[in-house]
């Protein structure tokens, strides 16, 4: 016994944990983990630890009858590679869920409480050096908000709780790669939202995640127009000529290549044919519409800037199918995989 407590100690020396944030407790969270963690299997060199409610993924785990053995983990102490390992944040959060009262797909104050705090303990263990990093779970911004929280999502929580200010959002697939200038936007204010020093920061943040996290050598970055055939010389709108152009005009050329402003209708197009390596667009919809229809299930969403690496699933808490049991985790294995990637390519940067 004290051989084989031994030999799990020496694995967990010599491998790294990442931690799966469980999302929104009611939503489809707790199911595409436990169906990532019974499908995968094999992990390579780093173990998946969830932050999350033990409870509640054993409740899931019983009623769609996904066999798998749900333990406590405690930093430090040996693992079982064939468990679920699970980290509650009670401590932090004052509190323990009560899973028998959750009712699937119906988030609540609770609930929202519960979200943030496994996003705040995950981001401690990888400031502490317990994680490598983390991917996280679906969350419901009105839940998080009604349990106080006044940010509008995952991105702008990890940037205040890392205390950066120079952050984005990019989505990452195999074919393709966007990033987005305004990102929680109403379409109706998107334009004035933008600015030639904002769209310069999202270039150069672009080219520095290429870089860094994805070890291109000089990346080609294509920066979307905002209007109809980028403005038509100014018919359909000025913001091309005004803001996007001198912006591209502007960004460090040095180390990536830039161009643009290019007609929003074709310049994904032009990315898939391999011309470009990333696509600036200019708000949300713009850049997600054509990134899903390619990446659906296997999409990553990555947060740009932060000291810490974080990925997240591409989709929403899907209220409407949690607990059913039809949940797809591709999107957390790819999730998973993009961040054990980008940490390879931070630490071989590092050598």
């Amino acid at each position: 016994m004290q051989q084989q407590a031994g030999a799990e100690k020496m694995n967990m020396d010599r491998q790294g944990f990442i931690g799966i944030t469980m999302g929104c407790p009611v939503g489809i969270g707790p199911e595409i983990i436990l169906r990532f963690f019974t499908g995968q299997k094999i992990f390579g060199s780093y173990i998946p630890v969830v932050i999350g409610d033990i409870g509640q993924l054993k409740r899931c785990a019983g009623e769609l009858q996904i066999g798998v053995d749900i333990v406590p983990w405690v930093p430090g102490t040996a693992v079982d590679a064939g468990k679920l390992q699970v980290i509650e944040p009670a401590a932090s959060g004052g509190y323990w869920l009560d899973s028998a009262v959750l009712q699937w797909g119906k988030p609540n104050k609770e609930t929202g409480r519960a979200t943030l705090a496994y996003i705040t303990e995950a981001v401690r263990l990888i400031r502490m050096g317990t994680l490598k990093g983390m991917v996280t779970g679906p969350i419901a911004k009105h839940a998080i908000q009604s349990a106080g929280c006044s940010f509008p999502g995952h991105t702008e929580i990890l940037a205040s709780l890392c205390g950066v200010s120079n952050y984005g959002m990019m989505m990452a697939g195999k074919r393709l790669k966007v990033s987005l200038v305004t990102i929680h936007t109403p379409v109706a204010k998107v334009s004035a939202q933008l600015s030639r020093d904002e769209i310069i920061r999202v270039i150069n943040l672009t080219g520095e995640t290429l870089i860094r996290d994805f070890a291109l050598f000089r990346p080609r970055i294509a920066v979307a127009g905002l209007n109809p055939h980028g403005g038509e010389s100014g018919l359909f709108g000025e913001e091309e000529i005004k803001v996007i152009a001198p912006a591209v005009r502007a960004a460090d050329a040095g180390r990536w290549q830039v161009s643009g402003p290019h007609p929003p209708d074709t310049v994904f197009m032009q990315a898939l044919a391999n011309k470009y390596d990333a696509v600036v667009a200019m708000y949300h919809d713009q850049g997600l519409i054509p990134f899903k229809l390619l990446h659906f299930e296997d999409g990553v969403n990555l947060t740009m800037g932060l000291p810490i690496v974080r990925t997240s699933v591409d989709h929403g808490t899907a209220y409407d199918i949690a607990g059913k049991g039809i949940a797809s985790a591709s999107s957390l294995g790819a999730a998973f995989s993009t961040v054990v990637h980008i940490i390879n390519n931070r630490k071989a940067k590092t050598e």
